[in-house]
């Protein structure tokens, strides 16, 4: 039922924002050069690679550099900064729920370098089809500027960051069904057309972690 509600939804999304990706990637190649579209070999369903698509927001001569970034990167392009703040260039992942590489709601999938680092009980992880949207990932939407926080990022990544939102997508994976589906995919779209919201005990605790290694770093 899972993947006939996602092929359905893919399709449909390919389908009616098509004239805006349209307009997007021309935005992305009037803005700088390179093509307009981004690929990353992430880490999905039964630990097996597949190429994520999205739309490029960095220089093309800066996106092979650290797979980290934060608000301010100056490799961010002017455009590419419109969309990550609105999500849009994740947009062309619907292909990739259509391929049947991504579902809809599910864990945020990540690259091999740091799949390489999880632990035992992150495993159950990769018994699903990754998502463009979970819980984790809504709770963390404004994860770049948590990672301005920090003096080693790598370090609030790995040590803070990361591990908070894989077990937030644990614990989406417990409650998960049609309906936890949907109401995921509306909070989603409530994110999105509203960027106020209120502080979130979750990364009250996160900018804690983050300023304690901060502290770290200074001693």
């Amino acid at each position: 039922m899972k993947r006939v509600v996602d092929l359905a939804l893919a399709c449909a999304g390919l389908a009616f924002s098509a004239p805006v990706l349209a307009v997007l990637v021309a935005a992305v190649k009037l803005d700088s050069s390179g093509p307009a579209l981004f690929t990353q070999t992430r880490i999905g369903r039964d630990r097996l690679p597949f190429r994520i698509v999205k739309l490029r927001t960095m220089a093309t001569s800066t996106v092979s550099g650290t797979q980290i970034t934060a608000t301010g990167d100056r490799r961010i392009t002017r455009v590419g900064r419109l969309l990550r703040a609105t999500k849009l260039d994740e947009l062309p992942q619907l292909w990739n729920v259509v391929r049947g590489d991504m579902s809809i709601v599910g864990p945020r999938p990540e690259v091999p370098h740091y799949v390489a680092t999880y632990r035992p009980q992150w495993a159950a992880l990769f018994q699903v089809r990754p998502g463009l949207t979970d819980l984790a990932s809504l709770t963390f939407r404004d994860e770049e500027r948590l990672l301005g926080l920090a003096r080693d990022r790598e370090r609030a990544y790995t040590e803070v960051i990361m591990p908070m939102k894989l077990e937030l997508a644990l614990e989406g994976l417990s409650h998960q069904s049609v309906i936890a589906d949907l109401a995921i995919m509306a909070r989603t779209a409530l994110a999105v057309a509203r960027r106020t919201r209120r502080p979130d005990p979750i990364l009250v605790e996160a900018e804690r972690r983050i300023a304690a290694l901060n502290c770290e770093e200074l001693s």
